[in-house]
């Protein structure tokens, strides 16, 4: 090649970097948005609201808080898959409108095609739970009683195709047990049978049940994690207690970016929300709404959600789980 042609091609090849890492030092020069896909009070908001709010101390300009709800938190997510790939455009991003609702739903948007990782913030874990009464004293036990009694037992869950659901018909598949599934309106109603013992067990998130646990309404046999939890102190893991090697599950919460953001600003925005987890008074904030802080860069939130998103889709399929 020519000296001439390969000082050219050099030049159009070394513009565009030149331009993202222009873009990437004066970013950012004006307001960022927050969608929260999902009204105030819940904890996806909660975590959105402390981060946004941390994150414009960070970067140096208001980050505001946007609630976008409808449609499961599909509404606000498609708002950011086709915002301009800017950076200025952030999403509260949770697994039931990236991970789970692509799986089971149309929606106007392909989460690996349309959205970008930034940073998982922190995971809603799930805990094992039945009646105290229940005729098991731990969770081997509980895995035996119910292979003994092959759908004798039935599980509950805060509706079809909920994430409750599936991890709970991943316990089911881990285990080797088989149950009858009885799906509720919401997880308060269904745990509210199984202190009952209109039905037998449920598997659900750490924020809906320790409250029935502290209580003494609820026996709790392991945590969806591989550690145990400060939000659940004294409960093993699901993983050890019912000898289930592997077993891990949880609702994730992070932020993300519409697909295209130029790598410089992801990386900023990626360190900016490093620094916000490392705050002691953020990480209290977002475990007081029972979400564990588990920070997670680009590179491994991406990876994540890769094998969570191949998870479920197999639980799906081996259940032939549909949603009407």
């Amino acid at each position: 090649m020519k000296p001439f042609l390969v000082l050219l091609t050099a030049g159009l090849l070394a513009g565009p970097v030149y331009a993202q890492q222009n873009a990437a030092k004066n970013f950012p020069n004006r307001p960022l948005r927050m969608v929260i896909p999902w009204p105030p009070g819940q904890a996806t908001d909660l975590v959105g609201r402390v981060v946004a709010q941390r994150l414009s101390d960070i970067l140096g300009h208001q980050v505001i808080a946007d609630n976008r709800p409808g449609a499961g938190g599909t509404i606000g997510t498609d708002i950011v898959a086709k915002a301009t790939p800017d950076g200025y455009t952030l999403l509260a991003a949770s697994s039931g409108p990236v991970t789970i609702s692509p799986l089971l739903l149309k929606v106007p948007y392909v989460s690996e095609r349309d959205l970008a990782p930034i940073a998982n913030a922190g995971f809603s874990p799930y805990i094992l739970v039945a009646q105290t009464a229940f005729p098991a004293a731990n969770a081997r036990e509980f895995v035996a009683l119910l292979k003994a009694n092959a759908g004798k037992y039935t599980f509950a869950s805060s509706g079809t195709g909920a994430t409750a659901h599936l991890v709970g018909e991943y316990f089911n598949s881990a285990a080797g047990v088989r149950a009858t599934h009885v799906p509720y309106k919401g997880s308060i109603p269904a745990l509210t049978d199984v202190v009952s013992g209109q039905v037998n067990y449920m598997v659900e998130t750490t924020a809906a049940t320790m409250p029935f646990i502290r209580t003494g309404r609820l026996k709790a046999y392991g945590i969806s994690l591989l550690r145990t939890s400060t939000l659940a102190p004294g409960i093993p893991t699901i993983a050890s207690a019912a000898d289930l090697p592997g077993f891990e599950a949880a609702a994730w919460i992070g932020v993300m970016v519409s697909a295209g953001t130029p790598k410089p600003i992801a990386d900023k925005l990626t360190a900016a929300v490093d620094k916000v987890l490392q705050s002691q008074e953020t990480r209290e904030r977002i475990m007081s709404v029972g979400i564990e802080v588990e920070y997670r860069r680009i590179d491994e939130m991406g990876a994540y959600l890769k094998a969570q998103s191949a998870r479920f889709a197999d639980i799906i399929k081996k259940n032939n789980i549909k949603v009407e």
